[in-house]
């Protein structure tokens, strides 16, 4: 029993580093070559966690291999748009000047509940608000509204809107994010003195917001 949780642990520790290895992404970002990958692996591993009579290195050079493919198509797809479009494909419209293009849906066997549900997924609530849609790569849809529906900016009304830069949480659960402080351009002294000021310690806060200008927020601990 000992020795298979101990496999466990190794091959989780692998799988995470080797995931992280081949980039971030979420698995409704990934691309089809992407979320194969991922699958081969998870069951890859998954062999000799079942069966401790196999050596661990039957699942850690499978791995290592798939990882090293998907790193090679991945430098491959950057520098060869046409190797590109062989693995990924292209992005399709399926709306355009506000007709949808019934022959482009059929094609990708998309269907139009498929379609009003990616819709209001994008904060669309009707077609015919639709000016272009396009289907990505990825499976996600990129929608473009009719002028008319389209929110005004603050350009379009003549506002100046003050830059604060990005809010970003400094302070989570009576802890110090070093990184988040960088972030919003401050220091920890900066952040420090601004706790004492509302006589209260780091431990005392769940949550602490700042932005660039130093505007914060504090969320006590209950």
């Amino acid at each position: 029993m000992l020795i298979t949780i101990i496999r466990t642990i190794i091959l989780y520790i692998f799988i995470v580093f080797s995931v992280r290895v081949m980039g971030k992404r979420q698995i409704s970002e990934m691309q089809a070559s992407e979320l194969v990958i991922t699958l081969v692996i998870a069951e890859i591993a998954s062999i000799p966690m079942e069966n401790i009579s196999l050596p661990l290195i039957s699942g850690i050079v499978p791995t290592l291999i798939l990882v090293g493919c998907e790193i090679l198509a991945s430098v491959g797809m950057l520098k060869w748009s046409k190797f590109r479009r062989i693995m990924c494909g292209n992005p399709v419209m399926v709306i355009k000047d506000g007709e949808i293009l019934q022959d482009k849906m059929k094609s990708l066997r998309l269907t139009t509940e498929d379609l009003c549900v990616q819709l209001r997924q994008q904060g669309v609530f009707s077609i015919n608000d639709v000016q272009y849609c396009i289907a990505e790569t990825n499976g996600k849809i990129s929608v473009l509204e009719k002028p008319n529906k389209r929110k005004p900016t603050a350009d379009d009304m003549n506002i100046y809107i003050e830059d604060n830069g990005i809010e970003v949480v400094i302070i989570n659960d009576g802890e110090i994010l070093s990184n988040s402080v960088k972030l919003c351009e401050t220091k920890e002294e900066i952040v420090l003195d601004i706790v004492n000021k509302n006589k209260l310690t780091v431990k005392d806060i769940f949550i602490m917001t700042m932005d660039r200008k130093g505007n914060y927020k504090i969320i006590r601990k209950n």
